[in-house]
């Protein structure tokens, strides 16, 4: 994809084009079996090969080395569109893959997970979309297990808007090393976004461990979503999962 149109979607969301004038939904006459069909733009959520979310079964052994990340700080956003919960960041991490240099954009959130491993279904998935300088983008999938109470999410959960479509500063600082997974190891595929215009090319990393939330944080995610924004599994078409 060239550069312009790339970072165009980085403007939005991975899974959630909140700015086209269409409506798309996760239910109802517009949701997504019907995507493909709601608009010429949105074909390829009906006739591409190569989409997302899929099942994340039988990987073929890479030998991938583990991720590294580099965190920083900078300003942030968090805006409750409809369709998800989406953070704007500057510069706040990044990392190397295919001798590129990729740095976060924004990251957002699906309850439950769109990506299943081995046919596992999570309660949470987040989704950390990243650009290089020539606005090729990868995405890394983090899930979510219920269990002890995650730091990170919590200044999100405080500052989680009221109303839809408005965005609120984050001033607060925090780690978001709590948002991976110690062991940095994952599974990679090609893919799409995961919501129309369902454009393919995207690199995907999903990463092999979950990470915690607690009950009570969930909750709050899901009150603020207030319907599932998982859209179903799409199939492999040939690619090779390789890990």
């Amino acid at each position: 994809m060239n550069k312009f149109f790339a970072v165009s979607l980085l403007a939005v969301s991975v899974s959630a084009f909140a700015d086209t004038p269409l409506h798309w939904a996760y239910e109802g006459q517009a949701g997504p079996d019907s995507w493909g069909d709601l608009s010429a733009e949105f074909a390829t959520c009906k006739i591409g090969k190569f989409q997302s979310p899929i099942d994340i079964r039988n990987a073929v052994k890479a030998n991938l080395p583990p991720l590294q990340l580099d965190f920083h700080t900078a300003a942030e956003s968090l805006i409750n569109n409809g369709h998800t919960l989406q953070v704007t960041v500057e510069d706040e991490d990044d990392f190397r893959l295919d001798n590129r240099t990729f740095t976060l954009r924004q990251y957002h959130f699906h309850a439950p997970s769109e990506n299943l491993i081995d046919g596992k279904r999570y309660p949470l998935e987040a989704h950390f979309v990243h650009a290089d300088a020539q606005g090729q983008m990868a995405v890394i999938a983090v899930m979510f297990e219920v269990g002890q109470e995650n730091t990170a999410l919590q200044p999100l959960i405080e500052s989680m808007p009221k109303e839809k479509d408005h965005a609120v500063a984050i001033d607060k600082r925090f780690d978001l090393s709590p948002l991976f997974p110690a062991d940095r190891h994952y599974y990679r595929f090609s893919g799409s976004l995961t919501t129309p215009p369902c454009t393919e090319g995207l690199r995907w990393l999903v990463m092999k461990e979950p990470v915690t939330l607690s009950a009570a944080q969930l909750a709050k995610f899901q009150q603020a979503l207030e319907h599932s924004n998982n859209r179903p599994i799409q199939p492999l078409n040939g690619r090779v999962i390789v890990e």
